[in-house]
């Protein structure tokens, strides 16, 4: 029997190797500088420690820090490394779950009667580092169910023995690094060696297993790095982000408020804020209605019965507002979820022919979805949301037509808004879970080719997530960088084979039969509060001129000229150009500052020169100075910068 093993690397080349050959070996052969870089290795599509043997034919590739996955493992990696050290510095402590996540890691920690302070995160940092020098191998360990229940029986770990419930005997693996042991999949990272930086970021609670009748833990969050540099540009880009935070710029610049006795998740947009909103409505509404949108409007509670049988009541109902009672027994409403299974009601009110489709019907929705209290933040999780809705209803020959254009309109959004640096994430069901999703295998290979080939047609850069899709269709889901390199999801679009099915659907094809249209989920914004969030921290509340709630000031040096600053504001409102006087008995120049501060784009400044020569002097925020202009000037300058801005071009 052959003891060679054929390597197949990303570049296509095959290399014969023992077998029990490790990814690190590999590395190894290849080149030393890429073995002290290599984190994890990726072994026929699964990631696997860069140490594990491999004892058969494989498709190889080495991941480092560069790569998306290295990344996961190595903060993977780092969250073991802070529940060692958490460990040695508060005896009996005992731990819930402890995942790499986008931004680093969190280790979900039961600390007794010890009420961790912020103050106490050096020392954790202090601890960790010097764990990490002593360079500790991660070592795997395949254990029995028996023998993992026993070792967590007699360390008293309530956790991981609710854990290993779910687990099946054969599928049970241990790691160690040190004098730390934990139940884990892995993969883990080399050794501790590899993380040279550490910077614990936040303390938060989170209930076990999400559920606010079991015991609040305590999360803790940390960030670490290979390198000491990378660290201090995270630094530097988390003091910016703060300043950027988006509840802070919304305080400041007026745009929205909570109030407990509201409740929380559920925002109160205060007038600047709805302004705004007001104009991103506009703003979609008119490239819709140019696409062929009809605006729809449904109410926001349905009959229990409509979310049972487009299957949401199943999926989300227990994490959903309850029901609600009525007068007439039996009968129970939900705050509406989400708009589908009401656009769906609409299409059925009268009787369709293929000629009449598509059918595209457009709403901006407010749903309301009940997020647990310790994962509600500002406006980017809430329990009260308005969504920028459609569903188009085509014929199964239009869906690829259909979604591109789709596409199209969520790029001029992209476009308009400055966001320049994005991927569409190609979201497809998990194979290995089919108990996951509705629907026909043949409905889904249909759905998931069209979302391929239209993404391939526009020339989208992609990447593919299996296991992501809704559970009744495919998605594509636009993931936008913002100024600081964050990645956030803006707009979804989903096909969808099943909610027709479900809800009996039908149009008369050329055939003279009856058939089913295939429905087209989709939302640029996605929700207009999170989207709005974004936005704030994208562009720290300098909004493009268009979107701006107050585009300008007026500034009367003295009250002698708030008469022509108020022709001048009415000559620019019958222009569609909105703006304050700021007739406070204040210096010019404190004027100036505070419009600044408040990131007005405009400021027009008015004077006794000005009112002579019925010209305004224009200041443009962050640049200064713009000379003087006649307001009829101004007001063609200002509308051909909206021009370029909204441009298709």
């Amino acid at each position: 029997m052959s003891q060679t093993i054929k390597i197949t690397l990303p570049d296509g080349s095959v290399r014969d190797y023992e077998k029990g050959v490790t990814g690190l070996q590999i590395a190894s052969s290849i080149s030393e500088g890429l073995a002290r870089n290599v984190l994890a290795a990726k072994v026929n599509g699964e990631v696997w420690d860069a140490t594990r043997p491999i004892n058969a034919d494989a498709s190889l590739q080495l991941l480092t820090w560069n790569d998306g996955e290295g990344k996961n493992t190595f903060w993977h990696s780092s969250a073991h490394l802070m529940a060692e050290a958490l460990e040695a510095l508060y005896p009996g402590i005992k731990f819930g779950i402890g995942p790499p996540i986008e931004t680093g890691f969190y280790y979900d920690v039961d600390f007794g009667d010890h009420k961790l302070e912020g103050e106490e995160l050096e020392k954790i940092e202090q601890k960790m580092l010097e764990l990490a020098r002593e360079k500790n191998e991660y070592i795997r360990k395949e254990i029995s169910k028996k023998d993992a229940i026993n070792y967590f029986q007699e360390k008293g770990d309530e956790y991981k023995l609710d854990l290993l419930e779910g687990l099946e005997d054969g599928s049970i693996t241990f790691y160690e690094q040190g004098k730390f042991v934990d139940l884990c999949r892995g993969p883990h990272i080399p050794n501790t060696g590899f993380i040279k930086a550490v910077k614990l970021t936040n303390i938060a609670g989170a209930y076990w297993r999400g559920d606010e009748n079991r015991k609040m833990l305590t999360r803790i969050y940390g960030v670490t790095f290979p390198k000491a540099k990378e660290l201090q540009e995270y630094i530097t880009m988390l003091e910016e982000a703060k300043k950027r935070d988006h509840r802070k710029i919304g305080r400041e610049l007026e745009l929205f408020t909570f109030s407990e006795k509201v409740g929380m998740g559920l925002p109160l947009w205060l007038p600047k804020g709805t302004l705004l909103r007001e104009r991103l409505v506009a703003f979609m509404k008119k490239a819709q209605d140019k696409s062929g949108y009809q605006q729809v409007t449904t109410p926001h509670i349905g009959n229990k019965a409509l979310y049972e049988t487009s299957g949401h009541y199943e999926k989300y109902g227990k994490d959903s507002f309850q029901p609600i009672a009525t007068p007439h027994e039996g009968e129970e409403f939900l705050l509406k979820p989400m708009n589908c299974p009401h656009h769906c009601e609409i299409y059925k009110h009268k009787p369709r022919s293929y000629k009449d489709l598509p059918i595209r019907y457009a709403e901006f929705g407010t749903v309301y979805r009940y997020e647990q209290s310790g994962e509600l933040h500002g406006l980017t999780r809430v329990r009260g949301f308005t969504q920028d809705d459609a569903h188009i209803f085509c014929r199964p020959d239009q869906v690829k037509e259909e979604f591109i254009k789709v596409i199209d309109l969520v790029l001029y959004v992209f476009k308009a808004l400055g966001f320049e640096d994005y991927t569409a994430q190609v979201s497809l069901r998990d194979p290995e879970k089919p108990e996951k999703y509705i629907g026909s295998t043949e409905a889904w290979d249909k759905a998931e080719a069209a979302i391929i080939e239209a993404a391939a047609e526009k020339g989208l850069q992609t990447v593919t997530e299996l296991g992501e899709a809704a559970f009744y269709g495919p998605k594509l889901d636009f993931m936008v960088k913002d100024a600081l390199g964050r990645k956030w999801q803006l707009g979804t679009i989903q096909v969808d084979y099943q909610l027709p099915d479900r809800f009996e659907l039908e149009y008369i094809g050329a055939d003279n039969q009856k058939h089913r249209p295939v429905m087209i989920h989709r939302a640029p914004f996605g929700s207009l509060e999170r989207f709005v969030a974004v936005l704030i921290e994208h562009c720290a509340g300098n909004f493009p001129l268009w979107l701006a709630p107050e585009q300008l000031v007026i500034l009367p040096i003295s009250e002698k000229f708030l008469d022509y600053a108020a022709e001048v504001k009415d000559l620019l409102e019958e222009a569609g150009i909105t703006g304050s006087i700021d007739n406070r008995d204040e210096k010019i120049g404190r004027k100036i500052r505070d419009a600044e501060v408040k990131k007005v784009p405009f400021m027009l400044i008015v004077g006794e020169k000005e009112a002579q020569e019925r010209m305004v002097s224009v200041r443009k925020h962050g640049e200064g100075d713009l000379g003087s202009h006649s307001p009829e000037g101004f007001i063609k300058y200002f509308q051909g910068i909206i021009s370029e801005s909204l441009s298709k071009e």
